[in-house]
């Protein structure tokens, strides 16, 4: 009786040391995050500097400004002060304004307002949020709801509406920020951009049916979808619990997250075309990290069920740690800029995409997040 007793010991002290093992060194995840970041810093150490690919672009715009989303997590949980530095620096260079302007409705150019509030809650000026606030107050005042025509807005936008609803404690950047984004769910395109039956987003009208994938399927871009369910993600953490229409985020979000379970690649990664693996298939960094942010979130504040979404994203996330990460930090599998599965093809381990910047913010994301999670 008493080896019985022992064995039995000894099996559920085996299942608890390996279910203990599944969550990866949290140092291990600082490291890798620290290395990413380092690389990318040591190669743009001119924060204002132009970025040059097809054309000529200011560096405060959407792709930098992912970037920063990302370096602002990682400074939460590392406050190294050349982070702040860096983020700083190139809020001063843009003097605190968008490519264009404060006049400017177009997410993609108002994202950088994301870090800017952040630096504000660190360390309050007016200056800081002179066009910020100018941008906001003009598009709560006037009754376009239509201007998320692609999903990607959604991520670049969303974040600042509930940022400034915390910051002003005012329930009207709430309610825009629903209209606005019930307007691109439910009326751009045919009936909408989301499609509930599949719980996914055509990334705008142009790809919603009858538009298909190759294989017949609807097209589901990657990195679209994991746009959404990031804003999804992070509305929820910066809102209060008290905030108007957290259900239908929360709803949505859950969704998402279960339609993303079964087509997850049997390395870890997702497809650049969620339904169609052989259209451009293989491994794709920024997709894969967004998804492994969100579910992360999900986990870490009990919004998903952690035994069905732990596995998925640790898988997510020592994929990209094992197959994308280089030795001095580079990140590689990731699709350049676009909205479908052909753009920046075809991927390597080696291709430098025409923006490293979004990329490494989405990873640092998504490094964030993991590092949050803890054992039962």
């Amino acid at each position: 009786m008493k080896n019985k007793i022992l064995c039995i010991c000894l099996t559920l002290a085996s299942f608890s040391s390996v279910f203990a093992q599944d969550l990866p060194d949290r140092k291990a995840v600082l490291e890798t995050m620290i290395l990413t970041n380092d690389y990318f810093m040591k190669k743009w150490p001119d924060v204002g500097k132009t970025i040059v690919t097809n054309k000529e672009r200011p560096s405060n715009i959407w792709t930098r400004g992912v970037y920063y989303e990302g370096l602002m997590a990682l400074y939460n949980i590392w406050p190294k002060e050349e982070y702040y530095q860096y983020a700083y620096d190139w809020s001063e260079f843009h003097k605190w304004n968008f490519r264009y302007g404060a006049a400017n409705r177009n997410a993609d150019d108002y994202c950088a307002a994301q870090t800017y509030i952040d630096l504000y809650n660190l360390t309050p000026d007016p200056k800081m949020l002179k066009s910020t606030r100018a941008c906001m107050n003009m598009l709560l005042n006037t009754p376009q709801n239509d201007d998320w025509w692609w999903i990607d807005a959604l991520q670049m936008g969303m974040p600042v509406f509930a940022k400034m609803g915390v910051l002003e404690n005012d329930n009207r950047y709430y309610e825009k920020m629903y209209d606005m984004y019930m307007y691109t769910r439910d009326k751009h395109g045919e009936k909408g951009l989301y499609n509930p039956k599949d719980g996914l987003w055509w990334r705008d009208a142009d790809f919603d049916p009858p538009y298909t994938e190759p294989n017949g399927e609807d097209s589901y871009w990657s990195r679209g979808n994991g746009w959404v369910i990031a804003a999804l993600a992070r509305v929820l953490n910066i809102m209060p619990e008290d905030a108007p229409h957290r259900d239908q985020y929360i709803k949505d979000f859950k969704a998402m997250a279960e339609a993303l379970v079964p087509i997850q690649r049997k390395d870890g990664f997702w497809n650049v075309s969620l339904h169609d693996p052989k259209h451009f298939g293989g491994k794709e960094t920024s997709g894969t990290a967004l998804f492994v942010y969100a579910m992360a979130y999900g986990v870490n504040t009990g919004i998903l069920d952690r035994d069905t979404y732990l596995p998925v994203l640790l898988k997510g996330w020592n994929a990209m740690v094992k197959e994308a990460v280089h030795k001095n930090g580079f990140l590689g599998w990731l699709q350049s800029t676009g909205k479908e599965p052909k753009d920046g093809q075809p991927l390597s381990y080696d291709k430098v995409p025409d923006f490293e910047d979004y990329g490494l913010g989405c990873f640092l994301l998504a490094g964030t997040e993991v590092y949050r999670l803890e054992e039962k």
